[in-house]
């Protein structure tokens, strides 16, 4: 493994423009544009190009097309999930969404964090932190996760909302910067 492909893994500051990156880019592209192409193809058809595609597939996923990813293979979906059209996860740091969680359309999933210096920023610099979805999350259209943000289980995030920090389980979440309103029931 070449120094920057460990340093993203790591969470650490790297260059993105790497050959082995830009291979596993190459991979994901091909595959992501099969899994996009296929909308006749038989649901098994489909599950196959996304176990290609993706580290972890949880039975019964349902992903809808276009569905777009930086590598594909950092990204782990829990049984029965369902992602609507348009999702993009960006996946330079592991993005784990649990089970039953249901994903609305055009919502992004974002692991990479520019440089705020701009030389360095101008110099290609980022790292990456993992995001975490808990079992029967619901995540409105057109919700945005920013790095390093996690969501309790049971947990509901209104449409349009961007998560910058950490929700808890079991609660409301809405606005930019999402923020709790109030608690739900079981």
């Amino acid at each position: 493994m070449g120094e920057n492909k460990r340093r993203m893994l790591a969470g650490e500051w790297y260059v993105p423009d790497d050959p082995e990156l830009a291979a596993d880019t190459r991979r994901r592209a091909e595959l992501c544009a099969a899994f996009n192409a296929a909308t006749t193809a038989t649901a098994p058809e489909r599950r196959a190009l996304l176990a290609r595609l993706l580290g972890s597939v949880g039975e019964g996923v349902n992903v809808r097309p276009p569905f777009h990813c930086d590598f594909g293979h950092h990204i782990s979906l829990g049984s029965r999930t369902f992602v609507n059209f348009g999702a993009v996860f960006l996946d330079a740091a592991p993005i784990t969404v649990g089970a039953d969680v249901q994903i609305g359309p055009y919502v992004q999933l974002l692991t990479p964090l520019h440089e705020m210096a701009a030389g360095r920023r101008r110099a290609g610099w980022e790292r990456a932190l993992p995001i975490s979805v808990g079992d029967n999350v619901w995540l409105g259209g057109g919700v945005i996760v920013c790095p390093g943000a996690s969501i309790g289980a049971n947990t509901v995030v209104g449409a349009g909302s961007v998560v910058t920090r950490d929700l808890p389980a079991g609660v409301l979440a809405v606005g930019n910067p999402a923020r709790v309103v109030r608690e739900l029931p079981e």
